[in-house]
């Protein structure tokens, strides 16, 4: 697979509005984009460390993922995402390699990315994003 870089890591949040004092008060990040993405019901908060991202996640729907995940795991750390020039030729890859994908085909996340996740179940328990 030919990762570029890490793209963002994810983080589950309750709430962007009482998250964003500590990253931006104590670590001194700006919050340069706020936005919704309806389909995945989340609202997302970026902010750039180097060539990195900070992707802050909070569930608009009880239903959403990340509303399970905060549930089931409570806030923190909810996935890497790897930069990758293909996404459908990476998961062409990671499928032919025996890894189970959460999607078949890339789909548009935030940011107008195309987005893909592999299952933690043969990622060595971390879910993995790849973007383009």
């Amino acid at each position: 697979m030919d990762i570029t870089h890490i793209e963002h890591i994810g983080i589950a949040v309750k709430s962007i509005e009482n998250s964003l004092p500590y990253y931006e008060n104590v670590l001194g990040l700006k919050c340069y984009n706020i936005e919704e993405v309806a389909d995945q019901k989340v609202k997302t908060a970026f902010f750039k460390v180097g060539q990195t991202k900070i992707e802050l996640l909070e569930p608009t729907s009880d239903e959403s993922t990340i509303a399970k995940f905060i549930e089931k795991k409570g806030e923190g750390v909810h996935h890497i995402a790897f930069a990758v020039p293909d996404v459908a030729a990476a998961l062409a890859e990671a499928d032919a390699k025996g890894i189970q994908l959460i999607d078949k085909a890339p789909r548009k996340g935030a940011e107008n990315l195309n987005i893909a996740f592999l299952h933690p179940k043969s990622t060595a328990s971390v879910l993995t994003e790849l973007c383009q």
